[in-house]
């Protein structure tokens, strides 16, 4: 999943403000009041591709609202075993799993499956990974190899990334859903005409993967040193960030015609998925913020990179073979997302947002009910004063921390202790009749 270190072919991207927030002040001391009235309803948004959107494709996911994908990539379930470890996990959803998959135990399970062959009882299609770099953004002739497989494209030395997966397209059939993962061209290297015709020509579900906490080169001017303009790299507090992780839903986000047409998925590392064994490992909070990161900025599902291949423990089923405190904590992680599963489907409420702001946000309404997403960015902890309009006076509840806030003139006031901090608060009620 890594590929070298190219350099920078002039994308020059920084960080824009997120789209989904319902926050009018967000700086602490700020004297601005968080109550609207009902005149000044702030502006509902669904969901990307809206609500039931995989209800457009045969075969598909649900489109219930208790479905959220917590997928994992390219797992092998032979038996009832190894089925069951990611059941207890709260996986709910494999993404091109091994053809020696044993489909009749995955199918009674209610587990869902995305492949990259024809299978009975499929959810969709996945087409080829990462095409952007091994394939390169061009229409030449495919030679059917795939990467490392020898000779691509014909002739040689041009570029046929877009034929890949055109064919690939084909070859599912036209209704089926259809989902693909990209890398660093789409996201660093290729120019945003050239990124954009990945993102949006094949595929009805798009990722990237970007290891902001584990890849070697990442932080290197070409690459991350993009949201500095490509001219140096980022220092290691710049790079090795949660926060990143919603810089990459934002990037995919921002190449897709129409705005919000299609889902975004985040594709996010569990173990230590480079080869260089002095590289880093994530840890388990860095999973836990690196998921509410891709969330806050718009990702509708997670696909957990399930592979090491260096590190402390070398394993292609890293959250079955690594070790209990990192299954506790993608479990206690996966819990929350299920339990959130109608919140995560609800609309956004969009509204105005501080340029300067040590915390990243999104709120959402369900049943008249706020849930504000609030995850920190800066390194050390920090108190914040949040001004979320429409929020009611009282009380609100620290979603899975057992414990509440104070909601004050719509103000929230919270610590948050780095930069993996994640908060979420639910308003009961709200003052601007939504």
């Amino acid at each position: 999943m890594w590929a070298n270190t190219r350099r920078s072919r002039g994308i020059h991207l920084a960080m824009h403000g997120l789209l989904c927030v319902l926050v009018l002040f967000l700086v602490a001391g700020s004297g601005a009041t968080g109550q609207t009235s009902a005149r000044q309803r702030p502006p509902l948004r669904e969901v990307d591709g809206g609500a039931l959107y995989y209800s457009k494709f045969s075969p598909s996911l649900p489109t219930t609202a208790d479905y959220f994908p917590i997928g994992v990539w390219m797992e092998s379930v032979v038996d009832a075993t190894d089925l069951q470890k990611d059941l207890d996990l709260g996986l709910n959803t494999y993404i091109a799993p091994g053809t020696d998959a044993n489909l009749d135990i995955i199918n009674a399970s209610g587990m869902h499956y995305l492949t990259n062959w024809n299978a009975p009882g499929q959810s969709g299609t996945v087409l080829g990974d990462e095409v952007d770099m091994w394939g390169g953004p061009g229409d030449a002739p495919w030679s059917g190899n795939g990467a490392a497989e020898g000779k691509i494209c014909v002739p040689e030395a041009a570029k046929c990334g877009y034929t890949i997966q055109r064919e690939i397209a084909l070859d599912a059939g036209p209704d089926s859903l259809k989902y693909a993962n990209y890398g660093k061209g789409v996201t660093f290297w290729e120019l945003e005409t050239e990124a954009a015709r990945f993102v949006n020509d094949f595929q009805d579900v798009v990722s990237a993967d970007n290891y902001w906490f584990t890849d070697p080169g990442i932080c290197g001017f070409s690459e991350g040193g993009v949201m500095a303009g490509g001219v140096r790299d980022l220092t290691g507090q710049e790079c090795r960030k949660a926060a990143n992780y919603g810089w990459t839903v934002e990037k995919l986000r921002s190449l897709i015609v129409p705005q919000h047409s299609k889902p975004v998925w985040a594709l996010i590392e569990v173990g230590h998925p480079s080869d260089n064994a002095q590289a880093p490992t994530i840890s388990t909070a860095e999973i836990r913020a690196a998921v509410w990161f891709s969330i806050i900025h718009g990702a509708r599902g997670i696909v957990y990179f399930n592979h090491s291949f260096s590190g402390p423990c070398v394993s292609q089923h890293v959250l079955r073979d690594c070790g209990e405190e990192l299954r506790t904590g993608v479990r206690e992680l996966n819990g929350q997302l299920a339990e959130l599963a109608p919140v995560l489907n609800a609309p956004f409420v969009d509204q105005a947002q501080a340029p300067e702001a040590p915390v990243d946000l999104a709120v959402k309404i369900l049943s008249g009910d706020l849930y504000v997403l609030a995850a920190s960015t800066e390194n050390e902890s920090a108190e914040v004063r949040m001004s979320v309009a429409c929020a009611r006076d009282g009380t609100a509840e620290v979603v899975g921390e057992n414990r509440t806030v104070r909601v004050s003139r719509g103000f929230i006031r919270d610590t948050f202790a780095d930069s993996n901090a994640v908060h979420i608060y639910k308003v009961s009620g709200n003052s601007c009749g939504l």
